[in-house]
């Protein structure tokens, strides 16, 4: 069968919400019952490796990064074309790899991308931290030129998880990098430490200096460059495009996966505050859910499919890839999340709303027949979503 008739159909009917959930102070969410769209997915790319991060050029030609090392120019219509070459070497073991792929807000000028990666500490393997490389993008022999590292994630560690690692660019032209809190719990603990950048989302200039403007941090030491703290794993980012902040999803434990609002300055309370539970147990992980001073997730997920849970033991979806719709193809999705989840198989629908248009009023899991592990998600240039998928698909949701 042609793969652009291989299609799947997702219903749902709008105008009925369902009863709101009380998740706690502040938190509160509805899950929509009626949405009335039908969702056509047809894939359009079927011989990716563990993709991972995509982005498109002004022609509507994509950049899409696999997890093993490889950089792979696409057509518009989402055929590969070749490999790229001059990818920095990267460490693909456990969660690491070539991870987000990102253009120059004036790459029209200077062709100018940005890859983040699992890098390896050059006296010792073992060890490694997430890194942000800036290239010229040759496409006339398919090359990456002038590559060069502008930023590194500190200290180096020995943990093969937790990169984060997403790449938006704000309005100025500076770069957010999210970063991961590299796992192991003794780390994990570093999210809380300026000084180091566990569980940091940082801002920096395209020459990988700490942006303008950025907060000022009075702890001695602080890490130059850092816009927020106390972050797990970072695998979704997005700037809103109405108002030029940055959400975030990032993964919880066993349970309590996050959508935020980054705010400069904000400690976001991994792992002091969570949802989530220790795995393997019904530990609650922190002093509790909710502590002054510390932020809470604008959305959070106890259970994979979103619905009550009916025992003690949490689960997650696993969010990644993380957009905010602004296309004219899908008009009753204007200013609402789109995140993929992984361990969730599906690509969850986050309604905002209230007096400032920054709380969730209703959520909707969308796409779920596929079985699929969504890892990224992104508007088209064609207003249509793109979906990335662990098992090797580029696919396009239309109507």
């Amino acid at each position: 069968m042609n793969l652009a008739m291989q299609t799947w159909l997702q219903k749902a009917h709008i105008g009925v919400i369902g009863i709101a959930l009380s998740l706690g102070p502040g938190l509160v969410f509805a899950q929509v019952q009626n949405l009335s769209v039908a969702l056509k997915v047809e894939e359009v790319n079927t011989g990716l490796q563990s993709p991972w991060g995509l982005a498109f050029l002004p022609d509507a030609r994509m950049l899409v990064t696999e997890k093993g090392g490889s950089l792979k120019l696409l057509s518009a219509a989402g055929q590969t074309i070749g490999l790229l070459g001059g990818v920095p070497q990267v460490n693909s073991a456990g969660q690491g790899g070539l991870l987000d792929v990102a253009l120059d807000p004036a790459f029209a000028a200077n062709q100018r991308v940005y890859l983040s990666f699992s890098e390896s500490d050059g006296a010792n393997n073992r060890l490694s931290g997430t890194a942000v490389a800036r290239a010229r993008l040759d496409l006339a022999d398919n090359t990456l030129r002038d590559v060069s590292v502008i930023y590194r994630q500190m200290p180096k560690v020995n943990s093969s998880g937790h990169f984060g690692s997403r790449l938006v660019f704000d309005r100025s032209g500076y770069l957010f990098v999210t970063l991961g809190d590299r796992q192991t719990r003794t780390e994990r603990e570093f999210a809380q430490d300026l000084t180091r950048g566990n569980g940091k989302v940082a801002r920096i200039t395209t020459d990988g200096k700490p942006a303008p403007n950025n907060p000022s941090f009075s702890t001695a030491g602080s890490q130059p460059g850092l816009w927020t703290y106390g972050h797990r794993n970072s695998q979704g980012a997005a700037l809103h495009p109405r108002t030029g902040e940055l959400w975030i999803s990032e993964h919880g434990p066993q349970g309590g996966d996050e959508i935020n609002l980054v705010l400069p300055g904000r400690n976001y309370g991994w792992p002091v505050i969570s949802h989530g539970q220790e795995y393997g147990t019904t530990t609650p992980i922190g002093e509790g859910t909710a502590k002054a001073g510390m932020e809470p997730p604008v959305s959070v997920w106890l259970s994979r499919d979103g619905k009550p849970l009916t025992g003690v033991t949490k689960s997650s979806i696993a969010p990644s890839g993380l957009t905010i719709y602004s296309g004219d193809k899908f008009p009753e999705f204007q200013g609402n999340l789109f995140s993929g989840a992984l361990a969730g198989t599906a690509l969850w629908r986050i309604v905002l709303g209230g007096p400032e248009g920054k709380t969730e009023v209703a959520r909707e899991r969308l796409l779920a027949a596929l079985g699929e592990r969504i890892r990224d998600v992104r508007q088209g240039p064609d207003g249509w979503f793109y979906l990335l998928t662990d098992s090797g698909k580029l696919l396009r949701v239309t109507r």
